[in-house]
């Protein structure tokens, strides 16, 4: 893997190793199921160091080390990251993602990207453990890397990961956003998707057309960030649109909102036909709107914003699909359904409304399902599917991952614990996550290795403005460290 010389944003950052690394994944474009030549330039830059790869049949790279000297007989461990990004970005951005690299600023102790996701979920993780390989004067047991792909879009990598081809015992997993905390667990989910087929009709004489644009929201991870009640642009819109439906006869052409099942709707836009002359009525209608979502979302989303301007469309939704499909949106459930009664402070069940794309001929729209317990996402699931049912649109689920189950008694967790209380001189904070990690399904194929997470805190998440501060990258960095010196340490206390 060529190493070309650092941006300046990169200049100065400690530890170099890992910067140096997540500088080279941002030239890199990284998206779902598009990870072939990040995957590729990092298994020949690990050849180059003599380290042993091999790429597995769902296209995950392992990269097994050698334990360093004396630690032959340690426990072997995994250190697991996922190669792709959340790929978003605010409309006026012009970025590319298949072929545009990262472009990252550093403010106020954070590196961010400006009207782009900065892919550091979880191109962190993925270059702490570059930097682990490459780092000859660190003591530790057999290593394997395992990258994997297509995480975002569906985990797909550990999906497909084989049976067999881990040697390890113990499992670090670099995937959380929040330093000072280690991760015991994770929410399991599933996908519904629902399709509908439609029937063009004529724009009627004497209609004007108009598209209707709500934008402004912070979106983010609708695992990490649903609890905040932060708006939904999709939901938002439908509700402004069956507002005016009661003023007028108004008619659907298009709709259409998110662009990922993971992330929190930022914007949505509608097509609508009018009676003409009601160019000021709507921009009154909608500026009422406006002021009464703003206050609504007070302190969550103050930057709503919806305007309208001219339009052009041949065709329409049919009456009854418009009907069918608004009200469907309009009753569709999102956001937080249940909060555990087990562990304090976390979602335990949920759901993200994440994409809509209405025309006269065709509508679909995607949900993500959430939880703790696998009874619980079916559960939601199921109102979905019924709820779309009483219209016979078809609803299907899947893509189910299961979650990963707390263990309070892994040996690993007290090892952490341990390291965390004496590098640090307090204690880590023992987590379950509500987003999802790719531990449970790992899980499904090593039942026996005991898992943890932890990471740097990382916000925003799978919305532009995603930013990483700087200084937990270099406190990850010793903790991992000081983790893979302490596994199989001799009785001497090495470090």
């Amino acid at each position: 893997m060529t190493q070309a010389p650092l941006e300046a944003v990169f200049c100065g950052l400690e530890p170099t190793a890992v910067w140096a690394h997540f500088a080279t994944l941002c030239r890199i474009p990284r998206q779902s199921k598009a990870e072939g030549r990040l995957r590729d330039e990092l298994r020949q830059w690990a050849l180059a160091r003599g380290l042993v790869t091999r790429i597995d049949a769902a296209g995950n790279l392992v990269i097994r080390k050698p334990a360093s000297a004396g630690r032959e007989q340690a426990p072997a461990v995994v250190l697991q990251a996922h190669l792709d990004m959340v790929c978003q970005k605010t409309p006026e951005t012009t970025h590319d993602f298949s072929r545009d690299p990262i472009r990252p600023v550093r403010r106020d102790g954070w590196l961010l990207a400006e009207g782009t996701t900065l892919g550091a979920d979880n191109g962190i993780g993925v270059a702490l453990i570059l930097a682990v390989l490459e780092d000859a004067s660190l003591p530790h047991g057999p290593l394997e890397a395992l990258l994997t792909v297509d995480e975002e879009a569906g985990m797909g990598g550990a999906r497909g990961l084989q049976g067999g081809l881990l040697q390890g015992r113990l499992l670090l997993n670099l995937d959380t956003e929040e330093w000072g905390e280690l991760f015991l667990g994770c929410a399991g989910g599933l996908d519904v998707d629902v399709q509908r087929a439609g029937r063009p009709a004529p724009l009627p004489e004497g209609f004007e057309v108009w598209r209707i644009e709500l934008h402004g929201l912070r979106g983010g991870h609708s695992g990490v960030d649903i609890h905040a009640e932060r708006g939904n642009a999709i939901k938002l819109l439908v509700r402004v649109l069956r507002g005016l439906e009661r003023c007028w006869p108004l008619r659907l052409a298009e709709l259409g909102g998110g662009s990922a099942r993971n992330a929190l709707p930022r914007e949505a836009s509608a097509i609508v036909a009018l009676p003409a002359g009601q160019a000021d009525a709507l921009a009154a209608g909608l500026a009422a709107w406006q002021s009464l979502l703003r206050q609504e979302l007070c302190g969550v989303d103050e930057g709503l914003s919806i305007r309208c301007t001219p339009a052009a469309a041949r065709h329409l939704m049919s009456g009854a699909e418009q009907a069918i499909w608004l009200a469907s949106l309009h009753a569709a459930p999102h956001g937080v359904r249940r909060r555990s009664l087990k562990v304090p402070g976390v979602v335990e069940t949920s759901n993200n409304l994440g994409i809509v794309a209405l025309t006269p001929a065709h509508g679909a729209c995607h949900f993500m399902v959430r939880s703790l317990l696998d009874s619980g996402s079916s559960a939601l699931a199921d109102e979905i599917v019924s709820l779309f049912a009483l219209s016979g649109t078809t609803a299907e689920k899947g893509g189910h991952y299961p979650g990963w189950e707390p263990n309070p008694a892994s040996p690993l967790l007290a090892l952490c614990q341990s390291v965390y209380r004496r590098e640090y001189g307090a204690e880590a904070r023992v987590q379950v996550i509500h987003a999802g990690l790719e531990c449970g399904l790992i899980a499904a194929n090593y039942p026996d290795l005991d898992m943890l997470s932890f990471g740097p805190t990382i916000r925003g998440a799978h919305a532009p403005g995603e930013g990483v501060e700087i200084a937990t990258v270099g406190h990850a960095w010793k903790l991992l460290k000081a983790i893979l010196a302490a596994v199989g340490a001799p009785a001497s206390g090495e470090r």
